[in-house]
């Protein structure tokens, strides 16, 4: 469904128009009749996996305390 009003309108019924589009309405203002603008709801980005290998099983080794050894040959003592 297309709402079609002019500018005077959307400012006084702002939040009106805003709960329309957000019901799947797109109101498109107008300046003297001429569209100018149109109001449609903002899609939710795609869910982004983390890194860019995809889906890696890290071992819980990886974050335990490293060892005294391990932080002298870490430190290069």
């Amino acid at each position: 469904m297309t709402i079609q009003v002019n500018v005077q309108e959307a400012k006084t019924t702002l939040s009106r128009l805003l709960a329309e589009v957000e019901n799947g309405a797109e109101v498109v203002v107008a300046r003297a009749g001429k569209p100018v603008a149109r109001l449609t709801p903002i899609e939710a980005p795609a869910r982004r996996a983390l890194g860019f290998l995809g889906h890696a099983d890290i071992p819980l080794e990886v974050f335990a305390p490293m060892t005294e050894d391990e932080a002298r040959e870490w430190e290069g003592t």
